[in-house]
């Protein structure tokens, strides 16, 4: 399987810099607004907690973040495969190690870097910054240093101290381990596993298997120097030594023959087709080597049809990812007040995920990979974006912690605790992934229309490079050739197509259609000429309306106003052709529908029940079942004025129509979006928050999108042309390389 999600290096630093440097951001999650506010946050409120936990230490996981906080510390002397880069070039992977522990599991996590190579200096500034958190996450830190540092911390911390690159990678390997031998109808005690890399992950995948069962007798553990074998004294230490057997097997190549396991921690190209083919009877191979593998799957099958093949990378089956494991390892940890992760709780993550491999997979799943998952060799690990991840792996880890008295505060409702998992959820980044997934699914052929500005292209090449489909650019190719090159893009010239007037075969084509339709509109065979050889606009809405393209994304580069007027000479995208503009609003996990935000200057009753309607069609496209409501400045008749009338009016005109999906209004937007709002009102008939609301006007609307995103910090994403005959999105001219890549997804999904 080729990798279709190129990333370069303009596009990671890119990343990280824009719209402003690192990767998250610290949120007060109580009020901060008021004198009295300020008063129980800081002086004198907060001396009340600080006297209680003085006299209880336990009540720091409940007045503080403790329970819900993991550090992420590193010294960056083992920095991904990078080597020793030291402290400081470390923290972009522990930010993106923070922010990962968030968007899994809902962990707090803060990263540091501590710049020491003195283990005895490393350890004692852990230690001493253990009341902080409720846990520590260690990273990036070599062998054998990462041994010692762990094992003291262990001792000397009563907090979950666990060393990720070591036991991240052996709780994921061990999920795919047993579903493979599962599969090979094989036991973990009866296999020979060789392992080939004796650093941290090496030696944490052997020993969990140890302690799963597997024989130390059957265990071979090699390194660049060969077999470690009982009496080897060249490159040993005391962590080798623990796994050293008594064997006459010296070198891989040998200890390869009749092998049912291989396990690779070591560097591409470590394992050749003849060691594979020297293998037992349905060989398991793990070849995890990051970011080329010891052998590639395509290697390993062209001489054993029968091999079971996991690698780390994400663009071949079976991927060893360690995000399986580690936010699900903590969140379950944390929520017992857990004194330590121990082995029974990573078995337990392990036999959790292996359980979750042999189940069926949702829908969404499997379309965000573009095949069908089930069961069996090229499945036996689950994807990092199955939904079901946060409630069933940390239930059966803090099952293991209370079972082997780790747990401060056991759960007493299991059930319940695997509920309240699932509302940690965020909707927002579903519907995100669920977008991207039927993208991928759909290939459009995307047509950008403004290929003379850098942000578009950036766009174009993202969607080509993440396997979303084909991306076509309207330009010049000399230009659109300079500007890539000048935004670091240079090797993606020859990837895009890029199509103008004086290249097509079709422009004649183009030109007759145009002037049929625009003839009677005043518009001459040299007007119609200018439009459709000189306007990209024009030209990018030709291409699509004659088939040439599955979509198009415009915008970028003109008020919307003036490009829909453009696009309208070519196709219908105009408030009388029952065009409506909806704008998605994404915000601490809600997700809210602002409607008509681009096309209906001022509607009227029936227009508003019309854009209710587009509304609720976007809202289902997004994976929502919509609840519309009518919003104004009254409620249910009061106040009563005659702006807020054809509010009252429009449901009636919905009633009429007898649609498919809930309404009410008019409504304030308190009583819109608030529960305990809607119950003074109990004839009212939402049954929950809304998530479209329909305004009086576009200024309303306008006025109401860039207030939440300005003020709030919500995301933005259209608005989304819906009601049109074909995939049009029309971007905004503040629009980022995201924004423009997020709209042609939209297209792509032809929502609307």
């Amino acid at each position: 399987m080729a990798n279709n999600s190129k990333v370069t290096a303009e596009e990671a630093l890119a990343y990280h810099l824009e719209p402003k440097p690192g990767k998250y951001d610290i949120v007060a999650s109580k009020p901060m607004m008021t004198q009295r506010d300020l008063s129980l946050a800081y002086s004198p409120g907060v001396a009340v907690p600080c006297e209680e936990i003085a006299k209880n230490p336990e009540l720091a996981y409940d007045y503080t973040t403790k329970g819900n906080m993991v550090a992420v510390i590193s010294n960056g002397t083992a920095v991904l495969g990078l080597g020793n880069l030291g402290a400081l070039a470390s923290k972009p992977v522990m930010e993106g190690k923070a922010v990962l522990f968030k968007r899994f599991a809902d962990v707090n996590s803060i990263d540091l870097e501590l710049d020491t190579e003195d283990c005895d200096a490393f350890i004692n500034a852990v230690k001493l910054m253990g009341p902080s958190f409720g846990g520590i996450n260690l990273e990036d830190i070599k062998a054998p240093e990462c041994f010692i540092i762990e094992q003291r911390l262990k001792e000397e911390m009563d907090i979950p101290v666990f060393h990720d690159d070591q036991h991240g990678t052996a709780v994921i390997c061990a999920a795919g381990l047993l579903n493979a031998l599962q599969i090979s109808g094989k036991k973990i005690e009866d296999c020979k596993i060789v392992l080939n890399g004796a650093g941290a992950a090496g030696i944490a995948c052997i020993e969990l298997l140890k302690s799963m069962g597997a024989k130390h007798e059957n265990c071979i553990v090699c390194d660049t120097k060969g077999v470690i074998y009982q009496g080897r004294t060249e490159g040993m230490n005391q962590w080798k030594s623990a796994h050293a057997i008594k064997t006459e097997l010296r070198t891989l190549e040998e200890a390869m023959e009749g092998a049912d396991v291989f396990l690779g921690v070591s560097a591409k190209g470590a394992v050749t087709p003849a060691m594979v083919a020297a293998m037992g009877k349905d060989p398991v191979i793990f070849a995890m080597a990051n970011p080329d593998p010891e052998i590639t799957p395509e290697e390993a099958h062209a001489v054993r049809e029968d091999a079971i093949v996991a690698t780390g990378r994400s663009d071949y089956p079976n991927q060893v990812n360690n995000v399986l494991g580690f936010p699900y390892l903590f969140r379950g940890a944390l929520d017992i007040n857990a004194r330590a992760i121990n082995d029974e709780m990573k078995i337990a993550c392990a036999q959790a995920l292996a359980e979750l491999a042999r189940e069926d997979v949702p829908d969404e799943v499997a379309m965000a990979y573009g095949r069908k998952l089930t069961f069996g060799r090229d499945y036996i690990i689950p994807t990092p974006f199955d939904p079901r991840l946060i409630y069933l792996i940390p239930p059966a880890v803090a099952k293991a912690g209370m079972d082997t008295g780790v747990a401060r505060r056991p759960i007493i409702d299991m059930e319940g605790y695997a509920e309240g998992l699932k509302a940690r959820l965020d909707p927002t980044a579903s519907i995100l992934r669920g977008i991207n997934a039927r993208a991928k699914q759909a290939q459009a052929r995307m047509i950008f229309a403004e290929g003379d500005d850098p942000r578009v292209l950036r766009a174009a090449v993202a969607y080509q490079r993440q396997g979303l489909g084909k991306a076509v650019v309207v330009g010049r190719e000399a230009d659109v050739a300079e500007k890539l090159t000048a935004a670091g893009l240079g090797d993606a010239v020859n990837e895009l197509e890029v199509v103008n007037a004086a290249n097509t075969p079709h422009l004649r084509q183009y030109k007759s259609y145009l002037y049929k339709r625009l003839q009677r509109q005043g518009f001459d065979r040299g007007d119609v000429h200018k439009l459709a050889a000189r306007d990209r606009h024009v030209f990018a809405a030709l291409m699509l309306q004659h088939g040439h393209g599955d979509g198009l994304v415009s915008g970028a580069t003109r008020k919307s106003a003036q490009v829909m007027d453009l696009i309208n000479h070519v196709m219908d995208v105009d408030a009388e052709s029952g065009a409506v503009g909806v704008t998605a609003l994404l915000h601490n996990g809600r997700v809210v529908l602002v409607s008509d935000t681009l096309v209906h200057e001022w509607p009227d009753e029936n227009d508003l029940a019309n854009i209710a309607t587009a509304g609720a069609k976007v809202a289902r496209a997004l994976g929502l079942e919509p609840r519309v409501a009518f919003v104004s400045f009254s409620t249910f008749g009061y106040p009563v004025s005659e702006r807020a009338e054809k509010m009252h009016l429009a449901p009636d005109v919905l009633d009429a129509r007898g649609v498919d999906f809930e309404y009410e209004g008019e409504m304030t937007v308190d009583v819109a979006l608030n529960v305990t709002a809607q119950e003074s009102y109990p004839f009212q008939r939402l049954t929950g928050p809304a998530n479209v609301l329909v305004v009086p006007a576009r200024h309303s609307a306008s006025i109401s999108v860039k207030l939440m995103q300005e003020m709030a910090g919500a995301t933005v994403i259209g608005p989304i042309l819906t009601g049109v005959d074909h995939p049009v999105q029309i971007c905004s001219i503040g629009s980022t390389v995201n924004d423009i890549l997020n709209m042609a997804i939209l297209a792509a999904n032809k929502v609307g």
